[in-house]
């Protein structure tokens, strides 16, 4: 037996051993680099998951706070008398009420009668859950010393009715003068398209 064959004989199990080591960390290897990629796709998993869970977390609180702003808003609507059926005697006698307070020349109307508004005129459109926007519209005509009785008049109106008040059309012209009256005279004339707008339980 030569030296190489005697060296060999030695060196066999030694290489074998290492071998088998080699082999074995060749597999702890590829065991730790597949158990890193499952934990990489399970975090990625539980991160959509999460991701998925605050945004439903979000939705549910946009809802719960435009739930509230509606019912807010129908509680200022219950409060103002909003809802409920036109209260035309009302409104006519707020009419000659604020006419005798601001002591105004002459004011003509003419109710039509009620209509579902008009879902143009409302953010949202003319019905909503278990209830319909109504309006009754209205033709104004006024005889004004100046823009201000207009707009006071409107504003007068606006504060003590129990309606939503929607003017769709105002026009205002100057009127002539007569040389020869003495007494004050109006200075122009007024003519306006306003829907009275209250709220009523679906049929």
């Amino acid at each position: 037996m030569n030296a190489f064959a005697e060296m060999f004989a030695r060196l066999r199990w030694s290489l074998a051993i290492f071998i088998v080591l080699a082999a074995a960390g060749v597999a702890v290897a590829l065991v730790a680099e597949q158990m890193v990629a499952k934990a990489r796709q399970q975090e990625r998993t539980v991160s959509g998951q999460l991701h998925d869970v605050e945004a439903k977390l979000s939705r549910l609180r946009d809802e719960t706070e435009e739930i509230r702003a509606k019912i807010a808003r129908y509680q200022e609507l219950a409060a103002s008398g909003v809802i409920g059926q036109e209260a035309r005697l009302d409104w006519v006698e707020k009419i000659a009420k604020i006419k005798a307070a601001r002591r105004l020349f002459d004011v003509e109307y003419e109710f039509a009668p009620q209509k579902t508004a008009e879902a143009a005129i409302l953010p949202e459109g003319a019905v909503g859950g278990g209830y319909e926007f109504m309006a009754s519209p209205m033709k104004l005509r006024m005889q004004l010393l100046h823009e201000d009785d207009l707009l006071g008049f409107l504003a007068d109106l606006r504060q003590s009715v129990q309606a939503i008040l929607v003017v769709r059309r105002c026009s205002v012209e100057r009127l002539p003068r007569n040389p020869n009256e003495r007494n004050l005279q109006p200075q122009l004339k007024a003519d306006c398209d306003i829907d009275w707008v209250t709220l009523r339980e679906k049929k």
